[in-house]
């Protein structure tokens, strides 16, 4: 797990080693163990390594194939590099390291524009080939691992974060309308290519990038989901075991691939217990969790510990659980924006950087249950969907889904920003598109392959990460996602949702945990707007650096700041805080960002 960056010009030029630098000071707390250069004429890399796999320097990054003219800066996990060496090795390939980055020099070597599809893992990479001055960029499945790219001129760049792009300079920092509203639709969601900034694009999940050096350009797909029922349909036993096994696999692999302690966030929910239960089954001695929880609110508990406590008394696991008061959550709110590489309404996500902090200092990798609910149909607006008479995919999850629909955007947005409706076209793209047989696998998929990339999935990243903190996702195993894509959404939806889950953990996990209502990770604070939470959001919108900007209409404003607590979306969202939150994240981020 690391943090990556680069950059390569297309008019011949030296790369600039002083813009390699500077990306690379904001990608430190990714990789607080090592950082590196490389350059080869136009070509420049930077690394910071975090490290969890041969934690010798012989997997120092920028990581250079001399022999096979040939380098490589990596951001990730192989979780099948073992089994990916001995083939290769089998071709006549030497190693010189014994972890996972190697494997994908020599893959590319052996299998060229293929090599992505044979790695299994989490993973963002660039890698520059001297032979064909060619620079090959993938990202996983899943997007798990980001990978954002500008071009300034002849330069393109890339990086792990927004920030390091918009500290090498540059970047057009202006508002990309389109984005702005998926933002606001799809809670804090913008589909790849697209960042809320319209100079900074990122890869798709389960594509590659082929950057030729005379400015030759290929994008390609190597991986889609299929949704559709097999012939002949399993019985529901083969069904439950398959999940049982593919899971139990995916967690087991997440545990032994990595020469440090695994530790686990236990939420209190289904997911993160089952986590800790097939980690225990599988034999893993000393197993460490660790929970975090807030103040109550009257309308809402800020902890889940009298269920994770159930948890760790039926397992005997190193537990530690952290009560954070709201003083803190305001004070370090700005450090948690601070760490999004695009704006994140989730309110949890600060409840994962307080978290982090305090599991980066006794481990650096844990499990943790994202991926669950939108793989086994766990949200409570799958059955709503399920349960709609008639009407098209896209209006079914519009009803049940969407933030706002387009009436009300327009209502929120100056004039500058209103337009046609972008999302529901590209959603409904998206839904349509072959390979689901009924409309709930149409809408898992979407939210599978789209919508959680840059929900969870990227909230549980860049929060760890902030800390040095390496997260791996089970429930994202793609394999796992196969079989589960093409079990019939009618037995993941039995008993409210995730019954394959349930199913499994009976007799693993004490009832009380897995019959509970569906929970979410709680923040009250942020979603029952008052006091001094009330004062940073208004005090926000209200600046003068708010007002210039010019994104809101002043009375659809004064609506929210009049009664925030009467405003939430579909999804129990607080719309106030969404439209906070992406002004103090533009304050902090952009605002301030060096124009060249």
């Amino acid at each position: 797990m690391c943090g990556i960056c680069g950059e390569l010009r297309l008019d011949g030029a030296p790369a600039d080693l002083a813009v390699i630098a500077s990306m690379m000071a904001r990608l430190t707390r990714r990789g607080p163990d090592h950082g590196g250069s490389y350059s080869d004429g136009a070509l420049g890399f930077g690394h910071r390594r975090l490290a969890v796999i041969d934690l010798s320097v012989r997997s120092n990054q920028p990581m250079v194939d001399a022999e096979l003219g040939l380098a490589l800066v990596f951001n990730g996990t192989i979780y099948n590099y073992r089994e990916l060496r001995r083939e290769l090795e089998a071709k006549g390939y030497r190693f010189f390291s014994d972890g996972d980055t190697e494997v994908i020099l020599k893959a590319w070597h052996a299998w060229g524009e293929r090599c992505p599809e044979r790695l299994h893992g989490m993973f963002a990479f660039a890698l520059w080939d001297a032979n064909q001055r060619v620079l090959f960029l993938a990202r996983d499945r899943f997007g798990i691992k980001p990978l954002y790219w500008s071009r300034q001129g002849p330069s393109f760049r890339f990086a792990s974060t927004t920030q390091a792009l918009l500290a090498a300079g540059g970047v057009d920092t202006s508002i990309d309308p389109i984005a702005l509203h998926h933002l606001f639709t799809l809670h804090a969601v913008v589909p790849a290519p697209r960042t809320i900034l319209q100079g900074v694009r990122k890869l798709a999940p389960a594509h590659w990038l082929r950057l030729d050096a005379d400015g030759g350009e290929v994008e390609e797909a190597y991986w889609r989901l299929d949704a559709t029922r097999p012939d002949p349909l399993p019985s529901e036993a083969d069904w439950l075991d398959g999940i049982h096994e593919r899971l139990r696999l995916a967690v087991k692999r997440r545990s032994e691939v990595a020469d440090v302690p695994v530790g686990v966030l236990l939420s209190g929910g289904l997911d993160s217990s089952l986590l800790v239960a097939l980690l225990a089954e599988a034999g893993v001695a000393d197993l460490r969790t660790f929970s975090v929880g807030f103040e109550d609110t009257p309308e809402e508990a800020g902890s889940e510990f009298e269920y994770s406590d159930l948890v760790v008394a039926r397992y005997g696991t190193r537990h530690r659980k952290f009560r954070v008061p709201n003083d803190q959550v305001l004070k370090r709110l700005p450090e948690a924006i601070d760490a999004m590489t695009e704006p994140m309404f989730g309110q949890d996500v600060v409840a994962f950087y307080l978290l982090s902090e305090q599991v980066s200092r006794e481990v650096k990798v844990v499990q943790s249950g994202q991926g669950a609910d939108e793989v086994f149909g766990g949200y409570f607006w799958y059955p709503r969907i399920a349960a709609e008479p008639s009407g098209s995919r896209l209006a079914r999850l519009a009803k049940h889904y969407f933030d706002r629909d387009h009436a009300e955007y327009l209502r929120m947005v100056q004039p500058a920003y209103a337009g046609p409706d972008p999302t529901s076209p590209l959603l409904e793209a998206l839904l349509e598109a072959p390979g689901a047989d009924e409309v709930l696998d149409a809408i898992l998929r979407l939210d599978v392959t789209t919508l959680i990339v840059d929900d969870p999935v990227k909230r549980v990243d860049n929060m760890t990460m902030a800390w040095g903190l390496e997260a791996r996702v089970p429930f994202l195993d793609h394999e796992l996602v196969e079989l589960a894509a093409r079990c019939p959404p009618a037995l993941k939806l039995r008993e409210g949702g995730k019954y394959p889950l349930k199913a499994m953990a009976r007799g693993l996990l004490p009832d009380a945990v897995i019959d509970r209502p569906k929970g979410y990770f709680p923040m009250p604070a942020l979603k029952y707007v008052r006091g001094p939470f009330l004062d940073l959001m208004r005090d926000a919108l209200t600046s003068r650096a708010g007002r210039e900007r010019g994104l809101y209409r002043p009375e659809y404003l004064d609506m929210l700041l009049a009664a925030p607590d009467l405003h939430h979306t579909r999804i129990q969202g607080n719309k106030l805080w969404h439209l906070a939150l992406l002004e103090l994240w533009l304050q902090r981020n952009v605002d301030g960002a060096p124009a060249d």
